[in-house]
């Protein structure tokens, strides 16, 4: 079983429950047992999953029996139901659970469900910082020492590998192999038999250098192999780590218990890497190592590419797990790509936008380049709420969509500079309509010359039919297309063109958002204001859907900011995750425009958080006197 099959396990079982006429304790057994059935058969400890039953039935059943919540109807009493046991799936791959931590910088409390890798261990600008990696032979120690150094190397730290590893026959020829792929320096011996002194020397060499952040790469080993395992502490007393990182497969099963607590007893490390979670593994085991050691998870591997490393934080997992998506891995996602040197030509984009200029087919190129470059399509799809399994549902795999966009940019090879940095129109030709015949004269009153003058200034000028020209045809036979799909590709990009140019100018949308969302000095749009593409009932029906938690939060005082700060940091209660489009929890299939904004509406409607879009909605919301009882919060 593997974990997305895990997800839509308990997801089925979410869906059970919501059919159920009346939640009682039978239905909740019921549930329960599903749940724990899935979990144990992912391989995670059963005393951990007896654990949690007997938690979420006391938790729940105090609530359903607390005469404060008689009067909550079916619909409150499964949301009730389905959030204690997403908190205590949080709670099963997070050791932290319930506690807070304090940022370093910003000083602001972090839950623990949403920590990431930063709040684990943050390595300082300017100083050595030393990672040691231990774990059994064959989990991915050498592979994960590289997607971490690439990992640091992308956030401007001045990286270097060691090879310690003089126990596995080609150890130092494949992390000498992977240095050299991602540019990172690297120090090994082919000579020096001893990892004690190799180690030593190549933390020195890397200090003395002035590099930031040193990992050290260590031998295989096994609880039962004591020299390894005294080799391993000799190692950790000559180079004094700041992190030590256990590397654990998933595919370990129960056996990873046990290798754990053997590793934290003589390595002490401070985090765990899970690998291989992109194949057929089952994760429980992990699960389990994270439950016994209590030791956070820090990172996931999910491929063979020295890209696939992804940080880790609990409840948006758990979240991703249960196709609600994962906005915050989305955010790192785009965050990275402006790492990577986007960040001004963004800047460039969003201040032509802003002025109105023309959205070119070059500039959707680029869109399109950023897009592919952020990642299996499937990886971006399942961070966005309802994107997962709508692609998954359609029939749609990472091999068919991106061979689509890769003809797409085929498409846009065979072109000439004018041609890209056109709006498309030059490869039309408008079809000329045959004249009709002179119809014979008539006389016309006064009365009826007026009503035809009034009905003609209503009446919109048709636009006109055009057809592939030359150019097109040309540009087909160049990038080994159809003209069809030349024609497809641009009645696409003519779809993102118009949405820009709504967006841009003195009136569009993105003047008016400017500063809103982030505390800038822009206004929020005047109340009652509705999204581009959405009617006033549309707005009301996604209201009366919402849950009664994010309904109660609306009608506070500031109540909507709050929520829309939430979203942009990434993390979405719950409650509103499961109301756009997120499997079994509350809320599913009445919103179809709200998943849209998050990238979820359908075959072909976008890809990206809309976050502007879903600005305006709760704006529009919040200033719909009266639909809420309180007419929402004033506009800032």
């Amino acid at each position: 079983m593997v974990l997305s099959d895990l997800g839509r396990r308990i997801n089925s079982a979410f869906q059970d429950l919501s059919k159920v006429p009346t939640v009682n304790e039978a239905s909740i057994d019921q549930l329960l047992k599903s749940v724990c059935n899935a979990l144990i058969e992912a391989d995670v400890n059963v005393k951990l999953v007896s654990n949690l039953r007997t938690k979420v039935k006391s938790q729940v059943t105090a609530l359903l029996n607390d005469k404060a919540n008689a009067s909550w109807n079916d619909a409150q009493r499964r949301q009730r139901v389905q959030r204690a046991v997403f908190d205590h799936l949080v709670a099963l791959v997070d050791p932290l659970h319930g506690q807070t931590k304090t940022d370093d910088e910003s000083g602001a409390a972090v839950a623990a469900g949403n920590a990431g890798p930063g709040d684990i261990f943050k390595p300082k600008k300017g100083k050595p910082n030393v990672i040691m990696f231990v774990g059994l032979q064959g989990s991915g120690k050498t592979t994960s020492c590289t997607k971490l150094a690439l990992y640091y190397q992308k956030r401007g730290f001045k990286t270097g590998l060691v090879c310690a590893d003089t126990f596995r026959a080609g150890a130092f020829d494949q992390l000498k192999q992977n240095a050299s792929k991602i540019n990172v320096p690297f120090y090994g011996s082919y000579t020096e038999t001893d990892p004690v002194t190799i180690s030593a020397a190549g933390v020195a060499s890397f200090k003395q250098n002035r590099f930031e952040v040193i990992i050290v790469d260590t031998s295989g080993r096994h609880k039962q192999e004591q020299e390894l395992f005294d080799e391993m502490r000799e190692i950790d007393a000559a180079v004094t780590p700041d992190l030590t990182i256990m590397v654990l497969d998933a595919n370990i099963g129960q056996a990873a218990e046990a290798q754990s607590r053997a590793f934290k007893e003589a390595a002490g490390y401070g985090a765990i890497i899970v690998t291989k979670l992109d194949g057929h593994a089952k994760g429980g085991g992990a699960i389990s190592a994270v439950a016994a050691t209590s030791t956070p998870i820090m990172f996931i591997g999910t491929g063979e590419h020295a890209t696939d490393l992804e940080p880790f934080r609990a409840q948006p997992f758990i979240s991703k797990l249960l196709g609600m998506g994962d906005m915050s891995g989305l955010m790192d996602k785009m965050e990275e790509m402006q790492m990577n040197g986007g960040q001004e030509r963004q800047r460039e984009m969003l201040k032509k936008i802003e002025q109105g200029g023309i959205f070119s087919i070059r500039d959707w190129r680029e869109q399109l380049g950023n897009i592919m470059g952020m990642g299996p399509l499937s990886k971006i799809a399942g961070m966005i709420p309802g994107m997962g399994q709508m692609l998954s549902g359609a029939g749609g795999d990472d091999e068919a969509a991106g061979g689509k966009m890769k003809r797409m940019m085929f498409i846009t090879d065979a072109m000439t500079a004018e041609e890209l940095d056109s709006d498309g129109r030059i490869f039309t030709t408008p079809i000329r309509s045959k004249k009709p015949p002179p119809s014979e004269s008539k006389q016309v009153t006064v009365a009826e010359s007026s009503t035809a003058a009034g009905k003609s200034k209503k009446k919109k000028k048709p636009q006109p039919k055009v057809r592939m020209n030359a150019r097109a045809r040309r540009v087909a036979r160049g990038s080994g297309t159809s003209v069809k799909e030349v024609e497809e590709f641009l009645m696409q990009y003519n779809m993102v063109a118009n949405m820009v140019k709504k967006m841009g100018g003195k009136q569009g949308w993105l003047k008016q958002m400017q500063g809103a969302g982030a505390g800038g000095k822009g206004k929020m749009p005047s109340p009652g204001m509705l999204p581009p593409g959405m009617s006033r009932e549309q707005v009301m029906q996604m209201q009366n859907a919402l849950p009664p938690e994010i309904k109660a939060q609306l009608r506070q005082p500031g109540g909507r900011e709050r929520l829309m700060q939430q979203i942009q940091s990434g993390n979405i209660p719950p409650e509103l995750a499961g109301a756009m489009g997120g499997g079994g929890m509350p809320g599913l299939g009445g919103l179809g425009g709200l998943a849209s904004m998050m990238g979820g509406g359908g075959p072909g409607g976008g890809g990206m958080p809309n976050m502007a879009q879903m600005q305006q909605m709760m704006q529009s919301m919040g200033g719909m006197g009266g639909m809420m009882g309180g007419g929402g919060a004033p506009s800032s």
